[in-house]
Formats: structure tokens, sequence, C-alpha cells
């Protein structure tokens, strides 16, 4: 049998490709890993108990958007950092957006302050257990998200592994929002974005390892 005779054969015996696979697997994760991430914090933490007033407040959904915006933009690195040839390209300055306006809310709210509270506006008064928090509450979807990661082919592990960590940082900030008391930009633009790092620096570390094929 000739070669392309062989090649011929093969190929027409392939299966399909589904190309909505991949997409359900990382829905299926992270929607896996926000699940985990509010029942921990239901479990650990508690929705705060005045969440109906809270709602109302505009700051609250800030914070939420906030979240919610770095995690969609981590999941589109994510994916296309999970699959070989694919660049990234203005996925970076979409993930990079909500982080700034992050900082540009902060640098308002300090700009109006009074004197002598900018210091307590940064750090409210959990900055110390929040990014730990977080980082907690991140641990489903960075379990979920690997998992995902892990049955595509990503070329650059560590930096696959740290958008992983992002994604599940930003998903573990979503759920902590529903308990965290504290609505000034100062402080949730510094320490929730230190907790979406805390697992991005282990995806890092871990991404050679759990990310190898």
């Amino acid at each position: 049998m000739k070669t392309n005779d062989l090649v011929t054969l093969l190929a027409s015996r392939a299966p399909a490709v589904d190309r909505r696979g991949p997409a359900r697997r990382f829905a299926l994760a992270w929607v896996a890993g926000l699940g985990g991430a509010l029942l921990l914090m239901i479990l650990l933490l508690g929705v705060r108990p005045d969440i109906g007033e809270a709602v109302r407040v505009p700051t609250f959904w800030f914070r939420l958007v906030y979240a919610s915006a770095i995690a969609t933009a981590a999941l589109w690195v994510t994916s296309r950092l999970a699959r070989p040839g694919v660049r990234v390209g203005g996925a970076w300055a979409v993930l990079a957006t909500p982080v700034a306006l992050g900082w540009v809310a902060m640098a308002w709210v300090l700009a109006h302050a009074a004197p002598g509270t900018h210091l307590p506006l940064i750090l409210g008064h959990t900055w110390r257990v929040c990014p730990v928090l977080i980082a907690v509450l991140a641990m489903p979807a960075f379990v979920a998200m690997l998992w995902a990661v892990r049955g595509m082919a990503p070329v650059r592990p560590r930096l696959a592994g740290a958008a992983v960590g992002l994604l599940a940082g930003a998903t573990g900030t979503v759920a902590y929002c529903l308990h965290c008391p504290e609505m000034a930009p100062p402080f949730w633009s510094t320490w929730y974005l230190l907790g979406m790092l805390i697992p991005a620096a282990l995806g890092i570390l871990a991404g050679p390892r759990a990310l190898r094929w």
C-alpha cells in the first residue's frame, strides 16, 4: 500500500472532532469551581448577615463586577494558553483593564478622602485574613481548572498555571464578595488582588508538573 493511500485510509476512519468539547470542559470545570467556592464560603465563613442591605449599595456591585471581570478575562487567557499555537494577544489587555480600573477607583477615593483616613481605607478591618481566605476559596476552582487545562495541550505550563491560578483566585473572590464586609475601593482593589495572586503564584509552581502531557 502506498503512503498516500494509507494516509487516506486512516483519515477516513478517524472519528469526527468534537469542536465544542473544549468549551464544555472549561465550562464544567469553572461551574464546579464556583460551586465549590460558594459552598466553602457558606460552610467556613457564612453569607454576611446584612446582605439584604448591602446589595443596595453601589460599591457592593462594583467589587463583584471587578472580580467577575477578572475571572472572565482570565478564563479567556487560560483557554488560549491551553491550546498550542494559539496566541493570547489582546486578551492580556482585557485582563489588565479591570485591575487598572480598580486602581483608578482607589486613587479617586483616596484623593477625596479626609486627611488621616487613607491608611484605614486601604487596610479596612480584615486585611490580615482577606487574601488568605480568598486563596482558600479558590482551591476548588484551582483543582477543577487544572483538570480542564491538563486535558488540552498547553506548551507553556508555567504561564498556563499562572492563568489557572488567577482564574481560580478571581472565582474565589466572587464567592468571597458575599461574605466580606469591606466595601471601600482602596481595600478591595488591593487585598482582593493579592488574594488572587496567591493561587496564581501557586499555579506557576504547579504548572510544570500538573500540566505535563
